[in-house]
């Protein structure tokens, strides 16, 4: 066979590999500048849900009169977010995505000239004897003029009765306080894995009595997420991971934005808000 011949038979073969290869190709969709998908690869996702509240579940109690003072001299804010895993944040993509850090963000939007650090310990797994037994290091050593407390939520999980637990919750508190440091507690998770504990709701109030006795702010956290699932008719898969117990992404943003609303709030005490409207 001549070089000539050769040459021919390999074009022939090349041009009847590109028409077989086209038929069999599935039609996707070409859009300019990017690789072609199948037509299913493309459906638009999901929106997300609408983050909501009602005033008085992003309003607290008592006022933060350390955060005041500093606010009204221009002298940096610092927070301590102490807690369990839904402090750390277990469930979110990536820290950044924690509470405490999407907390940050969302004070700074509210006092963009001012300097604010939101620090994160949380640690798996802890009640409040553990944390108690960590205050001096990751608390009070902090010299923060917030205290962001979680708890509650592994005591139910464990179905340790929180009423065994109050005498140091109230001693942790007071602890707190004596070193003059605001203070908010954030109460357990509306998840399934909570919920289905017969002492979810007790437990909640509770910590809710803890915090009048003391004159501490509570941030409702329990029944805003109840809200979202029986109000909003948002289903559990939007804002709970899939371990049925810990927020995602989307959740731990929204309980920030609130919070930081809340904070705001009492830090100076606006009067705009009408009661009992949703905000978004």
């Amino acid at each position: 066979m001549t070089q000539t011949e050769l040459l021919r038979r390999t074009v022939i073969l090349l041009a009847v590999a590109t028409a077989l290869a086209g038929a069999a190709a599935p039609a996707w969709p070409q859009v300019p500048g990017s690789i072609a998908q199948p037509v299913a690869a493309v459906a638009p996702a999901a929106a997300a849900p609408k983050c909501t509240v009602v005033p008085e579940q992003a309003r607290l109690d008592f006022p933060l009169a350390r955060v005041a003072t500093q606010l009204a001299t221009g002298r940096p804010i610092r927070i301590v977010a102490i807690g369990s895993s839904s402090t750390y944040g277990a469930g979110a993509s990536t820290p950044a995505n924690s509470y405490p850090s999407r907390l940050q963000v969302e004070l700074g939007r509210h006092f963009p000239d001012h300097p604010i650090t939101v620090l994160n310990r949380g640690v798996g797994g802890e009640e409040i004897g553990d944390m108690l037994a960590r205050f001096n290091t990751d608390v009070i050593d902090e010299r923060p003029h917030l205290v962001l407390w979680q708890v509650g939520t592994n005591s139910l999980l464990r179905d340790r009765p929180l009423d065994q637990r109050t005498t140091a919750l109230h001693d942790g508190l007071l602890r707190l306080k004596s070193i003059r440091m605001d203070v908010v507690l954030v109460d357990p998770q509306f998840a399934p894995k909570v919920i289905a504990k017969a002492n979810a709701e007790r437990t909640v109030a509770q910590i809710a009595a803890a915090a009048k006795e003391e004159t501490v702010g509570v941030f409702h956290r329990f029944d805003m997420m109840k809200r979202w699932h029986e109000a909003d008719g948002i289903p559990f898969e939007s804002f709970v991971s899939p371990d049925g117990l810990h927020l995602n992404d989307w959740s731990y943003a929204c309980l920030a934005k609130w919070l930081g609303f809340a904070i705001a709030d009492a830090a100076t005490r606006p009067t705009a808000a009408v009661a009992g409207r949703p905000w978004r």
